[in-house]
């Protein structure tokens, strides 16, 4: 299992700034990161590409409709 940084967030197309990650992730509509020390969160690769192909397909189904 790979765990992403925001550097890795970012290599994955995610620029959001960290007011608006959590923003969304306090609404449920982002991946909740993972503690992996005091001052450093990361997230679980597999959950940030959920999220992509998830946000893929809202886009998919909405063109359709």
């Amino acid at each position: 299992m790979r765990l992403l940084d925001e550097a890795g967030l970012r290599e994955k197309g995610i620029k959001f700034s960290r007011q608006h990650r959590h923003r969304l992730i306090r609404k449920g509509e982002f991946p909740k990161p993972v503690k992996i020390g005091a001052n450093t969160n990361a997230w679980p690769e597999a959950e940030i590409d959920q999220y992509i192909k998830d946000r893929i397909a809202a886009r998919d189904n909405a063109a359709a409709v």
